[in-house]
């Protein structure tokens, strides 16, 4: 379908996503942008700040519960998008927020280090240890250890996409759900919808290939599945998976390919393309109404762990982009 009327405001709000700033101008005029396409901010029972140990150093964090009950409930770790470049737990506060009270779960917003100041696998290393630390501290954070979910949107959907994999082949903490909002899980190569989607719709295909040449800046790194946890052989036994996409985005090939991929290995995967989106959609509730929707698909999911099934069956497969 055409190009969503929402989303051509936003884009005519936003333009491009600018790829001449240095890092640092970049980052505050990527918050600034953002935060003014928020839509409000509700009021949350507890928030607050956390530093969680890592063999690195601290890992800054920021929880979120709805109430202050006893009451175990489902975490969803998050981890923001950005291009592994850009966004903190500042600017995703709002996403938090709404996520945490839609989904009534807790919720550990994680504001893993930023190349290139950090490169591959520094964010890799903060996620991992964040999500570790949530699990053995589930008592305290009046978490269900049986019901954490990783999730994430664009670099932080690649980040949930890596977590889920390595929790199976470690076993050192359980995912029961994996959220993957137009994640990259392929930096080895570009899918047509790089071409298809090269520019216009805010995230362009010269700025996809900064982040990860900014990010992984050795191509040998790219085949790692730390980095592309699509080049893993074998995706059976993963948690199981929501991806949401976006018609309008370099990106939809690729998840349209890992979601038909997850299913092939017999992975429970729900997979949701919005029509007439494009890439940064889920952050731009104050003119996009989708992104509502793809937070409601969310809350299901997460609602549903507590009954230990999917809230939606799957659905057809998605056509591969390859």
């Amino acid at each position: 379908m055409p190009l969503h009327p929402q989303a051509a405001l936003a884009i005519e709000a936003a333009g491009d996503l600018p790829a001449h700033l240095s890092p640092v101008e970049l980052r505050r005029a990527y918050s600034e942008q953002r935060i003014r396409m928020l839509p409000p901010a509700p009021p949350i029972s507890i928030v607050r700040d956390v530093s969680i140990p890592s063999p690195d150093g601290p890992v800054a964090a920021r929880f979120y519960s709805p109430d202050a009950d006893s009451q175990q409930r489902p975490l969803l770790v998050y981890f923001h998008g950005g291009g592994w470049m850009l966004g903190s737990v500042d600017s995703y506060d709002t996403v938090c927020r709404r996520l945490a009270i839609k989904s009534n779960c807790a919720v550990l917003s994680v504001d893993y280090r930023l190349a290139p100041e950090t490169t591959f696998p520094g964010a890799v290393t903060d996620a991992y240890a964040a999500t570790l630390w949530a699990a053995k501290n589930a008592a305290d954070l009046r978490i269900d250890a049986g019901a954490i979910a990783v999730g994430g949107d664009s670099a932080g959907g690649n980040l949930a996409a890596v977590l889920a994999q390595m929790s199976r082949d470690s076993g050192e903490f359980h995912i029961a759900l994996q959220v993957l909002i137009y994640p990259c899980t392929d930096m080895s190569r570009e899918y047509p919808s790089y071409v298809r989607n090269a520019s216009g719709y805010m995230l362009t295909r010269a700025a996809m290939n900064w982040f990860i040449s900014t990010y992984v800046p050795h191509f040998t790194d790219r085949l790692d599945t730390r980095a592309s946890p699509m080049l893993r052989p074998n995706l059976a036994g993963l948690a199981r998976a929501l991806i949401i996409s976006a018609e309008f985005d370099p990106l939809v090939d690729d998840n349209a390919t890992y979601a038909l991929r997850l299913r092939q290995a017999g992975v429970p995967t729900r997979y949701e393309c919005f029509p007439g989106m494009h890439h940064p959609f889920f952050t731009l509730g104050a003119y996009i109404d989708d992104a509502a929707k793809a937070e409601d698909m969310i809350a299901a999911e997460m609602k549903a762990l507590v009954s230990g099934c999917s809230a939606v069956p799957p659905g057809p497969a998605p056509a591969s982009g390859t």
